[in-house]
């Protein structure tokens, strides 16, 4: 029980970044029509089931078409 409160300080901003990572893209995806590569509901499934920060990072890097 002790390690775990070691953790709670760095976890905490990191759940938070995470899922506001994750609302950004999902956001993101959901109002854009075109995409570098794929469809929406690729990006979709690779946000969602990829959710601890590599889906994301995944779509802004590959998918997100520059405007």
């Amino acid at each position: 029980m002790n390690e775990i409160r070691e953790w709670i300080p760095f976890l905490i901003p990191l759940v938070i970044v995470e899922l506001l990572l994750l609302v950004i893209t999902l956001r993101h995806i959901l109002t854009h029509d075109h995409y570098r590569h794929g469809t929406r509901a690729m990006w979709l499934i690779i946000t969602i089931v990829g959710m601890q920060l590599i889906g994301p990072v995944l779509y802004f890097l590959f998918g997100k078409e520059e405007t």
